[in-house]
């Protein structure tokens, strides 16, 4: 159906609402997204809605199984802030950014100069991990899982906080470090354990890749929203990278070979 829009409205000619930016998200997965708005795929969120003059209108679902499908392909909403490159359930635009998995340690602890998980000053550290996840492959071909802490990789949020119960339990001396990925580690700490360093997991080359690159993701064939937003990511990509910084997101070039430095 043809119609003419507004100048405040998105315009595609794909099944996109034109009167809000419609996010599908997790209203409990903090730091990213809250349904108070206090997550950095929040802001993220105003910040693209800005750019279409358009004001932002949320779908809440718990990112487990079911997510994409009572979502995105349900119609409810138009597009995920946050997803990885590649994943087949929906159909990514560029990169917005490229992020690792971290350690995470006393600032001024034995464990602070640590690089990679060959290191043996790991050799006897209880080490928290989320079970499944890409460094716990690492992790188990260095010999570390022995004395590893598992925590629950799919959860519903609202009821438990796998990252939050990993930091505090390093802040309280129960393990020695902490496992978790970049946008959540790093953010949770910059908030609320300033005693804790993040240290990004650069040095690892073997298989599983230890960083990836984060899309926003829409509905499959909707080629016209898919350029809209890729467009936009382009043209505003320092904003978004000053965005995710401040946030305490740990921002890394896109072959994971170093740091991204951002601008003042």
């Amino acid at each position: 159906m043809a119609f003419n829009a507004g100048p405040g409205e998105a315009q595609t000619s794909d099944l996109v609402s034109r009167t809000s930016f419609r996010v599908c998200a997790d209203p409990a997965n903090d730091p990213m997204s809250t349904e108070d708005g206090s997550g950095f795929e929040n802001a993220l969120a105003e910040l693209i809605a800005s750019k279409l003059e358009l004001p932002v209108s949320y779908t809440w679902y718990p990112m487990a199984t079911g997510f994409i499908r009572n979502t995105l392909k349900a119609g409810k909403c138009d597009v995920v802030m946050g997803y990885a490159q590649g994943h087949e359930l929906v159909l990514n635009t560029n990169h917005y950014m490229t992020s690792t998995y971290v350690l995470v340690v006393p600032k001024d602890g034995a464990l602070a100069k640590v690089q990679r998980f060959a290191d043996p000053a790991l050799a006897e550290a209880r080490i928290g991990v989320i079970a499944g996840s890409p460094p716990a492959t690492h992790m188990a071909k260095a010999g570390l899982i022995g004395k590893a802490r598992p925590y629950h990789l799919v959860v519903d949020r609202r009821h438990e906080n796998p990252a939050a119960d990993m930091l505090n339990d390093l802040a309280a001396g129960e393990i020695d470090a902490a496992v978790l990925w970049g946008p959540i580690g790093g953010p949770l700490v910059k908030r609320d354990h300033p005693d804790l360093a993040v240290i990004p997991l650069l040095h690892e080359t073997a298989f599983p890749k230890l960083f990836y690159r984060i899309t926003m993701g829409v509905r499959q064939g909707e080629k016209v929203w898919q350029r809209k937003l890729n467009s936009l990511i382009r043209r505003h990509q320092d904003e978004i990278d000053h965005l995710l910084a401040d946030a305490g997101v740990p921002l890394v070039r896109d072959m994971g070979d170093g740091m991204l430095e951002v601008g003042q």
